[in-house]
């Protein structure tokens, strides 16, 4: 069985460090010469960007809301293999999952994969309290074992001599590096998290100032062993043992302003026989010819409204392309992007592509954070009515006029009660539902089924 080298960087809370530890890591055994594979626990688009930028290749998600356990087992092996280690970044605390439950904990997944974890903590302002701390997760009832522990905004030397004494004689964990605080370095923020690295030209050079700076203050050596000493894992294949469907081409938009996209899900599709076809919305004048169905998925239309209500052409060539029934899939972003206008954040009010009769505003607060169960109101593109489908939202925005036909029923875990979200009507789904098609292949083969219905009467006109 391989061995698969791999390690979880996790942390106490969000805001840690963990990000920017993580990358840093990436970027210091790429920086080596190793060929690192990245994960994220979770559903986060933008950190993997990060990952990608620091390591040289795409990130995956590891999340047991959306894969469940053989899920998460299969995405990991699938694209570990090849690699010389794998770097898993956890989410917002080690032990975090939905509601007091472990389900989509950092926790979960690495008892799933058997991983070793590396606490980053933290340590401002703290001396011996540390070790109370590092002993309270490193010994939580059902918990998972610590391997190391990293310090992060230490001090100065002394403070992490004190630091590590205190730790290593307390509880046996090892302390693996301190991150001296006026070393600190933080990554550009707005208002879903980091920006996305799609964004930041220039962010290759940070990602290698991050690697060096965190060489000369962490045992890379030590990170190495750990990921090492990991138990061999079986490469078993389900999600992806598909038999591929009928050839469609599938247009996928793909640039600044959309790319919130799952990389396993994508290429679900293209092991089930889809064509992926990359489009840009910003700078392209049209849609990439003989389409049979377009996926629109989330991102930051908000920052680029001006840009994006500019190209006129793509906009009506998408209208054009809708009106004789090529299926669409819009997701979050892609919703927005669908409305006749959008509000942003100053208050200028921009054209979209005039898809959905309604309005769409950027909101002060955020509108929606979590995962949620969807049930499909009505028959649409991608699944039948009654289907009830795992997804997540996060979005700062709201539709205004709520006289579609809604999409789907949202319920957040454990409630009863739910509200209407997205619009589905004839060859359209919009909504703000974040799915993951490689948790629901049978998601996935229901709208490349809609393409494939579409090719054929395309085909024949």
């Amino acid at each position: 069985m391989p061995n698969f080298p791999r390690l979880m960087i996790a942390g106490t809370h969000s805001g840690a460090g963990k990000t920017t530890i993580a990358v840093a890591v990436m970027a210091m055994f790429s920086a080596a010469g190793m060929r690192v594979q990245p994960y994220k626990v979770g559903p986060d688009y933008i950190d993997p960007g990060f990952h990608q930028v620091a390591t040289g290749r795409v990130s995956r998600n590891l999340d047991t809301f959306f894969l469940g356990e053989a899920g998460i087992q299969e995405v990991f092996t699938r694209s570990a293999v090849g690699a010389d280690i794998s770097v898993i970044e956890g989410v917002m605390g080690l032990y975090d999952g939905i509601g007091s439950t472990a389900e989509g904990s950092s926790a979960r997944v690495a008892q799933i994969l058997q991983c070793p974890v590396v606490l980053v903590m933290d340590a401002r302002s703290m001396a011996g309290s540390a070790a109370a701390v590092v002993w309270g997760y490193a010994d939580l009832p059902g918990g998972t074992p610590l391997a190391g522990v990293i310090l992060n905004r230490v001090g100065s030397t002394r403070h992490l001599a004190i630091l590590t004494e205190s730790i290593e004689a307390k509880t046996g964990v090892p302390v693996l590096g301190g991150i001296l605080q006026d070393n600190d370095l933080h990554l550009p923020q707005r208002h879903l998290g980091l920006v996305p690295s799609v964004e930041n030209f220039h962010l290759h050079k940070v990602m290698m100032a991050l690697g060096q700076r965190v060489a000369g203050e962490v045992s890379g050596e030590k990170l190495v062993n750990l990921a090492r000493s990991a138990p061999a894992l079986t490469d078993r294949r389900h999600i992806f043992v598909v038999e591929p469907g009928e050839p469609v081409r599938l247009g996928i938009v793909r640039d600044s302003a959309f790319n919130f996209y799952y990389q396993d899900g994508l290429d679900l599709m293209a092991a089930m026989g889809a064509e992926l076809v990359y489009c840009n919305a910003l700078e392209d004048l049209t849609l990439p010819e003989a389409l049979d169905g377009l996926y629109i998925g989330g991102g930051f239309p908000e920052m680029f409204m001006e840009q994006l209500s500019a190209n006129t052409t793509f906009m009506n060539d998408l209208r054009r392309r809708v009106a004789g029934g090529m299926p669409v899939y819009a997701e979050c972003g892609g919703l927005m992007y669908l409305c006749n206008t959008i509000t942003d954040f100053s208050g200028h009010e921009f054209n979209g592509a005039g898809i959905l009769p309604v309005h769409c505003r950027m909101e002060k607060k955020r509108v929606a954070l979590g995962y949620v169960k969807a049930e499909a109101l009505r028959d649409n593109v991608m699944v039948k009515k009654g289907t009830e489908l795992p997804g997540h939202e996060f979005h700062y925005s709201s539709v205004t006029e709520q006289n579609l036909a809604p999409a789907f029923t949202l319920r957040k875990p454990g409630d009863l009660a739910g509200r209407p979200d997205g619009y589905a009507g004839g060859n359209v789904l919009a909504t703000y539902l974040h799915v993951h098609f490689a948790g629901m292949p049978g998601a996935a083969r229901g709208f490349l089924y809609s393409c494939a219905r579409f090719r054929r009467v395309r085909e024949t006109v």
